[in-house]
């Protein structure tokens, strides 16, 4: 069980240069009173383990070669009012750690582990609080020097080798992420079909959300963006409780987390099922964007790349919408597009919907690789102004997909949802 996380932990082992690293996993948070927020473990301990229990610390001792979970111990009386725990002994066996103990030993133990290790490796900074213990750990053992007991004295963020590994993911995860891009698919398609002018953002929500539970994903991997007419040019509007106007249109942003993996699909649509003339010239302009930035990815091509062709089509457009002078390289150069377009082509997705790993390496933008996954999303989000034609008065469109790059090319699994003028007129046609 859990044959890919033992070969991750393998990987990590190997980088450590015969040192030891520690990982714990998130910790609760209180929402109210007594009540947590839904827990999510981190990420990264994640991908090392498989285990979803709070209160764990994940150690790797590469110069013994051995694994240790500490966990919470098996409880029945917690267990009636919380649910199952695995406890150490199952979690040893059931997903393939050397030894196991109760989260209580860490303090205890964790010196004896440290004593003599050429490197300690942790998340640097990243929990305060950890810090702290990691520190005291230290202190213990350097207050055996005199008994020939030696702390660790080369240091490292256990994160920033984790971050590189992450970035390329396995089979595993690509059938997860392909699934949550599924998912996340039939819920936008739903909830296209179901949009009518009169209804307000939050129940054109509800069909999002019901998307994603009728299929096993729980949870969104972000919260849902539904932004009808003006809203849409906020770009992380969540109120999603104002009312869907006859002639708006309506830009969802949404994604299931699926076995802990993020789908991100952004649709623009129109809430009456047909585009205005000057919605229709802007959607296209949006649409010849992403499709410019998708057809260049595949390995070896500079992460760079895409967000440049999708801005060289986008800075076109607005010069043909007379909303921006002057050519292309100018209005590139100046920075002008920036009033209408201010984020970026895309970001990596996996665990975590804005997934790790460095886009620069050196100072060099670094080229993709198969294995990567990332979302290509352009926009133009045209505020009301008094420079601005009324007909073009807040409109806000995004359109973005979940691309995989594969040895040869590139994998766009979110593509079933329409995007097309005409396969969205047609889709919505019944209005």
């Amino acid at each position: 069980m859990y044959s890919h996380q033992l070969h991750r932990r393998e990987r990590l082992m190997a980088q450590l240069d015969g040192g030891v690293a520690v990982l714990p996993t998130a910790p609760e948070v209180l929402r109210n009173a007594d009540n947590p927020y839904p827990y999510r473990p981190d990420s990264h301990f994640l991908y090392l383990t498989g285990f979803a229990e709070p209160e764990s610390v994940l150690v790797l001792d590469a110069r013994a070669g051995r694994t240790i979970l500490f966990c919470r111990p098996k409880d029945e009386a917690n267990e009636i009012w919380n649910g199952h725990r695995y406890g150490p002994d199952d979690a040893r066996e059931l997903f393939g750690f050397d030894e196991a103990y109760p989260i209580a030993e860490l303090d205890q133990r964790l010196p004896d582990i440290l004593s003599g290790q050429a490197a300690l490796y942790w998340p640097l900074g990243r929990q305060a609080a950890f810090d702290g213990r990691v520190a005291s750990w230290l202190d213990v053992l350097r207050a055996r020097d005199r008994s020939g007991e030696a702390a660790p004295v080369h240091f490292g963020d256990v994160l920033a080798l984790l971050d590189e590994m992450r970035l390329i993911k396995d089979e595993v995860e690509i059938a997860t992420l392909r699934r949550a891009g599924r998912i996340s698919a039939d819920a936008h398609i739903a909830a296209m079909r179901a949009t009518r002018p009169g209804l307000y953002e939050y129940q054109v929500e509800a069909e999002l959300l019901a998307g994603f539970c009728r299929h096993g994903a729980r949870q969104p991997a972000y919260e849902s963006i539904v932004a009808g007419g003006a809203n849409a040019c906020t770009l992380h509007y969540v109120g999603n409780h104002s009312r869907l106007n006859d002639g708006d249109l309506l830009l969802i942003d949404a994604g299931c987390e699926f076995s802990a993996y993020a789908g991100d699909i952004t649709r623009t649509f129109p809430v009456n099922g047909r585009f205005s003339a000057a919605q229709r010239d802007v959607y296209e302009i949006v649409l010849a964007a992403q499709l410019a930035a998708i057809a260049v990815i595949k390995p070896g091509v500079c992460l760079n790349v895409p967000g440049d062709a999708a801005l060289a089509v986008l800075s076109q457009g607005l010069i043909d919408l007379g909303l921006l002078a002057g050519s292309v390289e100018g209005v590139i150069e100046s920075g002008a597009y920036r009033r209408f377009y201010m984020h970026g082509i895309g970001h990596f997705i996996g665990l975590d919907v804005h997934d790790v790993g460095a886009r620069k390496q050196n100072g060099q933008w670094r080229a993709f690789e198969a294995g990567m996954c990332t979302t290509v999303e352009p926009g133009l989000y045209i505020r009301a102004a008094d420079d601005i034609p009324a007909a073009l008065h807040n409109i806000g469109i995004r359109i973005e997909d979940d691309v995989l790059v594969t040895a040869k090319g590139h994998e766009v699994y979110t593509d079933s949802v329409p995007k097309h003028i005409v396969e969205i007129e047609t889709l919505m046609e019944r209005l």
